[in-house]
């Protein structure tokens, strides 16, 4: 049930990408298409899942909340085309396929990233809402904001350049995390919530508790199977983080120490739910699928 729910959901917003992207006036051929192949380029599409997940269960229509996917795996793209950036992890590989900067150059894959990010910002400005959605667009806005600035997705990567080569503390590593990887998850699940006029604050809170729980799971994962995985299943080099000599939970825990977080940290997500008078299944299921990936 999960892989037809991901797949139903990686199938619509990828169909909302690329129609924006075929309606775009072309100011610069190679950027247009820089930003086409950086964001297209593959993906299950995790984080739009959750947008969707989370409003079609508390009732909204998918139409609504197509904006919203397609913003989050904006700034999702954004994200991986300047962390792969010699400056950054220098990747040569993406989903199995050249890198941004590889198969364009380096100047357009800065600009690229950086237009993803406005036109993110301009989908959730801009696009059309339900009318009783139009009273929480600024909220919708500020949340994505805020999770892929200073105080989420960059203040993290910040943190992670500083850390390299350098051993630090499960405190450090799990907040280094929940702001790199756990914060546009968050914001998935936020967004998604916004999707509903007038939700309740006490089931808000709830679904963020799930958020924070799977986003900080999802990073755990990720560096089990930067060890396990080989380079085909995990589409970059396998042990990359490795030989970049990078801080994992497997290097502070233990493998063993890693997956029974993960473990803890799935049930924990389930226990935010069960707060929920919700049909919470899907939810539950890409939880689930987490911390099974590469099994």
């Amino acid at each position: 049930m999960m892989h037809q729910a991901l797949g139903h959901y990686q199938t619509r917003v990828n169909g909302v990408l690329a129609d924006l992207f075929a309606k775009m006036p072309v100011t610069d051929t190679r950027l247009l298409e820089a930003m086409r192949y950086g964001t297209l380029l593959g993906g299950k599409r995790a984080r739009p899942f959750l947008v969707y997940a989370t409003g079609t269960m508390l009732g909204a229509d998918e139409a609504a909340l197509d904006p919203l996917a397609a913003a989050v795996e904006c700034i999702h793209a954004y994200s991986l085309i300047h962390d792969d950036l010699p400056a950054m992890d220098d990747d040569h590989l993406r989903r199995g396929q050249p890198t941004v900067h590889i198969a364009f150059d380096e100047a357009t894959a800065i600009l690229a990233g950086d237009a993803l990010q406005g036109l993110a910002y301009e989908l959730l400005a801009e696009s059309p809402l339900p009318a009783e959605l139009e009273p929480q667009r600024i909220a919708m806005i500020r949340a994505l904001a805020r999770a892929s600035g200073y105080n989420g997705m960059c203040g993290g990567q910040a943190i992670d350049l500083a850390s390299t080569g350098q051993r630090i503390e499960l405190d450090q590593l799990t907040q280094l995390h929940r702001l790199k990887t756990g914060a546009l998850i968050r914001a998935a699940v936020e967004l998604g919530s916004y999707g509903v006029p007038n939700l309740d604050p006490a089931h808000r809170s709830a679904l963020l508790q799930y958020a924070e729980k799977v986003g900080l799971a999802f990073q755990v994962q990720d560096d089990i199977l930067d060890i396990t995985a080989d380079t085909d299943q995990l589409g970059k080099p396998q042990g990359s983080d490795l030989a970049a000599d990078k801080s994992t939970f497997p290097a502070l825990l233990g493998l063993d120490g890693a997956r029974d977080a993960a473990q803890t940290l799935y049930q924990d997500a389930l226990t935010a739910l069960d707060q929920l008078p919700y049909n919470t299944e899907q939810l539950q299921a890409f939880a689930r699928y987490i911390i099974e990936r590469g099994q």
